[in-house]
């Protein structure tokens, strides 16, 4: 029976020259389908659609160096960060010296989002993930919501089995052009191919800024992604 298993995960996932083992439960591998599918949860956790239509601009941007406002377009709903560990950064009054008279409209800070993927517990096995080495893709949107010059980052990294060695890692701190007005949403990607044997765990980390003080200013972000594919390349 279990041969059977193996030879439907075969079909499915189109695999070329991977050892399959007898050892690896593949009926649970063929419900969990874990190559091409997303394995990240709650990908839109702030409710927006990806990729969302273009925002509404005001009549009037704003005056450079100064944010926009969150999009008025796109499909949103309240915000559902289930599957995420959330923290904010904190923001101490009295560390920051304000001269006199100066009016303090907005202060940007992060809001980070991060979770981890094990690959095993997805459905993935040693074997493919240890000689194999199927490419792990990346993908993320960010909105340009100009809080700052500095609204976005991303950092993803493949941890080994014990849950701390970092076998491969991407890093991505984007500028953004504060002096032309723009609202458009951003889409970030990457492809892990080549990266050694090892690689249990995908550890995805994105900052976003927002600011406060008179009114909140949100950056959003959306259609987080991690893709196991059957395939590789880089060779």
């Amino acid at each position: 029976v279990m041969s059977e298993w193996k030879g439907k995960c075969a079909a499915l996932f189109g695999l070329q020259g991977v050892s399959l083992p007898d050892g690896v439960d593949w009926k649970s591998v063929y419900e969990k389908k874990p190559l091409g599918r997303n394995l990240l949860k709650n990908p839109a956790p702030q409710g927006t659609n990806v990729p969302p239509p273009e925002p509404k601009l005001s009549e009037v941007p704003p005056a450079p160096h100064q944010p926009a406002l969150i999009p008025q377009g796109g499909s949103t709903e309240p915000s559902d960060y289930a599957g995420w560990s959330t923290s904010a950064e904190e923001f101490h009054y009295e560390e920051v010296r304000v001269p006199e008279g100066v009016v303090v409209c907005y202060m940007p800070r992060w809001f980070t989002l991060e979770q981890r993927v094990d690959l095993k517990a997805e459905g993935l096995w040693d074997e493919l993930l240890d000689h194999f080495q199927p490419d792990i893709e990346i993908e993320d949107w960010y909105e340009e919501s100009q809080v700052h010059e500095s609204i976005y980052q991303l950092q993803v990294q493949l941890l080994g089995a014990d849950g701390q060695t970092v076998i491969s890692e991407h890093v991505c701190n984007p500028r953004e052009d504060l002096e032309n007005y723009s609202h458009t949403w951003k889409q970030v990607s990457h492809t892990f191919s080549s990266y050694g044997p090892g690689v249990r765990y995908v550890h995805f980390l994105h900052k976003v800024k927002n600011s406060f003080m008179v009114e909140v200013r949100s950056t959003l972000v959306t259609g987080s992604s991690v893709k196991v594919k059957p395939s590789k390349s880089g060779l």
